[in-house]
């Protein structure tokens, strides 16, 4: 069941009507909501509120985008509280980043400890009945995908997934690669065009989308495709590139009307 969404921060500066607004108005199916800026930890009273506006414009929590790094000698906030804000916020999973590394620098010792907080929180929001997400992203222990796929067999837990976005500087033949390096724990998915850092619209990424989607579409769970770095931050061009995803999705039958 493929579906699609926005990540609230791709409008950081806009509120969270605003962007319930744009996102029914998109035609989209949820919203990934960010712990940063519109539903921040340890508020579970505005989460509550925030997913009772979603739910009450017809769409769904996704996820909810915390910024959680595995392993930090620090954090902001505790994990136990950003999965006592997901719940309030009735979100099936929660985004966390794998460590604060790049891999290339990152020893055993540092890895393992990676490893053992990602299977800590991992067994903590399982208890609650809520998925833990890596985000795939550079500077990260998921900034590759031999990292990527090492990670996920070095916690081996079944509660712990990963996201996919292009990443960045790389051609579309290694992207593909990194598809079905990690396709075993794949979940969700950010989608945007850039060439090199430069955001585009979507659209004129069309032919790339297309391979990418020809290897995402083969689930049976719930998959979500979340729009995120719209060129200029502009709400027409977000519209715009909502109606290529969701034309997409239509034209190789992956979503269901």
């Amino acid at each position: 069941m493929l579906k699609t969404g926005v990540c609230s921060v791709t409008f950081r500066q806009e509120s969270i009507a605003t962007i319930i607004n744009l996102a029914v108005q998109a035609e989209l199916d949820g919203i990934e909501w960010a712990g940063d800026v519109h539903v921040p930890p340890g508020n579970p009273a505005q989460a509550a509120a925030t997913a009772k506006k979603t739910e009450a414009s017809g769409l769904e929590v996704s996820s909810y985008g915390s910024y959680y790094r595995t392993g930090a000698a620090s954090h902001d906030y505790s994990f136990e509280t950003i999965l006592e804000t997901a719940l309030a916020l009735n979100a099936p999973s929660i985004r966390v980043w794998a460590g604060e590394k790049e891999s290339r620098h990152a020893d055993a010792s540092y890895r393992q400890r990676v490893v053992d907080d990602a299977v800590r929180i991992a067994s903590l929001a399982q208890e609650k009945g809520v998925e833990v997400h890596f985000e795939y992203h550079g500077g990260t222990l998921t900034d590759t995908r031999e990292s990527a796929r090492k990670l996920m067999e070095e916690t081996s837990h079944p509660n712990l997934k990963l996201y996919w976005q292009p990443a960045v500087g790389q051609d579309l033949e290694n992207r593909l690669a990194d598809i079905k390096e990690i396709k075993p724990w794949l979940k969700h998915v950010h989608v945007f065009f850039w060439i090199v850092t430069e955001r585009w619209p979507l659209l004129a990424g069309e032919k790339d989308w297309k391979h990418y989607l020809s290897l995402l579409s083969d689930t049976e769970e719930k998959r979500y495709f979340m729009l995120e770095f719209v060129q200029n931050d502009d709400k027409n061009q977000f519209l715009e590139d909502a109606a290529a995803l969701r034309t997409w999705l239509e034209e190789m039958k992956y979503h269901e009307l």
